[in-house]
């Protein structure tokens, strides 16, 4: 896995598929690594003629940290206070857009899952000539009446720090179960080998805060998003305990044509038994854009 430099931003990367097939940018959520992106699930997407690009945020994974922008005030920052937000989504949209020039990519469809659905849907508010598709996977548009969490999963949201490394993977086998997928749950070995994975590659909460701040100091995108062309697919799990699939539902509304795919079981996650249905919807977009 190389790094490269993206607007200023030191960035770890992967590709898989034919280096002459159309571009997929896949954009992971909140703390979370290009390792979260299932294996097999990328595999899918470039066995169906599609060059998969994947990367770490920005503080998180293997990308650099930025411990020098402080600690943000979350509770300041929901009060309207936004002078501890570190950074703000159109950075991490640009960090996205500066790894496709690193590449050589003109144009790339882009899909992505939770913040990484924000962070597509900036990236294309914002730098409209780079995106040849959008798909937007359990997010939503930033207007705060709409995709809000369960009280169980919003406090999942202000948890402490872990002390150790048992503790950071309890933590995270905890999390998954409370915003899995009831209708396609995980098994326990499963929760552990991702859980153990994750924090053995990398750990860095702080670094998950300020990429919080940066969703919550972002303005609203709903008025932005009517003015998105390309071809949009918006695809939320019915029973989304984390961001509500009143999320989703407020995404396709705004993007004018989007597809909407609400998926009857599915939380928030990337149950395995939804992989092809999910996979169909991300390449019938792209096809969409291909005819246009």
């Amino acid at each position: 896995m190389p790094d490269v430099l993206s607007n200023g931003i030191q960035l770890r990367y992967e590709t898989l598929g034919d280096d002459d097939a159309p571009a997929l940018l896949l954009i992971m959520g909140l703390g979370a690594q290009l390792i979260d992106w299932p294996q097999e699930f990328c595999e899918l997407l470039a066995a169906r003629g599609l060059r998969v690009v994947l990367f770490d945020n920005r503080d998180a994974g293997l990308s650099a940290a930025l411990p020098q922008l402080g600690v943000p005030d979350v509770r300041a920052i929901l009060g309207g206070d936004g002078a501890t937000v570190p950074y703000l989504l159109a950075d991490l949209a640009a960090d996205a857009a500066g790894l496709l020039d690193a590449l050589g990519i003109e144009r790339a469809h882009v899909t992505g899952l939770s913040l990484g659905g924000m962070i597509a849907q900036q990236l294309t508010i914002d730098h409209p000539d780079r995106v040849a598709s959008l798909c937007s996977i359990m997010s939503t548009t930033g207007d705060r009446a709409v995709g809000r969490p369960t009280p169980e999963a919003a406090a999942l949201l202000g948890l402490p720090p872990a002390a150790n490394r048992d503790e950071a993977i309890a933590n995270s086998i905890a999390s998954a179960r409370i915003i899995g997928s009831p209708g396609f749950p995980a098994t326990p070995d499963e929760l552990l080998l991702r859980a153990t994975a994750k924090y053995d590659r990398a750990y860095n909460p702080l670094g998950t805060l300020r990429q919080y701040a940066a969703a919550l100091g972002s303005p609203d995108r709903t008025a932005a998003l009517r003015g998105v062309t390309v071809p949009t697919v918006v695809i939320h799990g019915e029973d989304d305990p984390l961001i509500d699939v009143s999320g989703g539902r407020a995404t396709a509304d705004a993007v004018p044509g989007a597809d909407l795919l609400v998926i009857p079981g599915m939380g928030h996650d990337l149950p395995r038994a939804a992989w092809p249905r999910i996979v169909d919807a991300i390449v019938r977009n792209t096809e969409r854009a291909v005819a246009r």
